[in-house]
């Protein structure tokens, strides 16, 4: 009998971020060996990505999210970590970005495309230009998917958002038609019944209703929603989610995903 070692996940941290416990506890509750790494010891070398199999950069306020959301952190990882972070995603290991992680996995270039490295979405002010925080539904965009933090999640799923920058958008119609082709779209709000651009259902009026995408590989993975936030089912104000199982939440079966894919 061959005993594996739990995969091991790195959580990037750096001034402002606060979603980083919340997602230790997620990836620790999916059974990996979890540690939150200040960026500091990332680019001097005292920790190394390449120890790791999972990597999360998690929700907040980097750096007060001076200038634009996530965009001081994202220039900082791709000047200073962006060849380590690449074939960290060219190996198909998973990453995410959750919130202000997303932000800066498409500020950086990371998403859609690692190959280009470089910038063709962002996510900007809410329609409302107002910070929006409320459970939002979503529908999975593929029935198949390739994103490999999905798979097994139900086609209807509830989890919150917490934003001022979440709208979605491509540089031009033709990288919005890249996604929808290439199935990078994996998550778009709902009113349950199919995608909407409506307010408040969809929160901060993203193009196309999208709340998430990956990369082609389907291994990098970013949305505006909070899954770890959503990992016990006592955590919904209804007590139970639309995809729970057992006690917990929606949200669990994201991060089970990515640690059972790397086992």
């Amino acid at each position: 009998m061959v005993i594996m070692a739990k995969p091991r996940t790195l959580i990037i941290r750096t001034a402002g971020t606060n979603c980083d416990y919340e997602t230790k506890m997620a990836f620790e509750l999916a059974g990996s060996t979890t540690v939150r790494v200040h960026i500091n010891d990332l680019i001097s070398g005292k920790e190394k990505l390449s120890n790791y199999q999972l990597l999360a950069i998690p929700g907040g306020f980097s750096y007060g999210d001076d200038i634009a959301s996530g965009k001081i952190l994202a220039n900082e990882v791709k000047n200073k970590l962006g060849a380590q972070i690449r074939e960290f995603a060219f190996l198909g290991k998973p990453i995410i970005g959750i919130c202000n992680g997303f932000q800066v996995l498409v500020k950086m270039g990371l998403l859609p495309d690692e190959k280009t490295f470089s910038q063709s979405t962002t996510l900007t002010f809410n329609d409302s230009d107002k910070f929006e925080c409320r459970w939002v539904k979503l529908q999975k965009a593929q029935k198949k998917t390739l994103c490999i933090w999905t798979k097994d999640l139900p086609e209807f799923i509830e989890l919150p958002v917490a934003h001022g920058e979440g709208k979605f958008v491509a540089a031009n119609k033709l990288t919005l038609e890249e996604l929808e082709k290439n199935n990078q779209v994996v998550l778009r709000y709902s009113d349950g019944v199919a995608p909407t651009d409506k307010f408040p259902l969809n929160p901060n009026g993203s193009q196309n209703a999208i709340a998430g995408i990956c990369n082609k590989k389907g291994n990098v993975f970013g949305l505006m929603p909070h899954p770890e936030r959503y990992i016990w089912k006592i955590q919904h104000p209804s007590r139970k989610g639309v995809g729970a199982k057992g006690g917990h939440g929606d949200g669990l079966q994201i991060f089970i995903n990515a640690v059972n894919y790397v086992k």
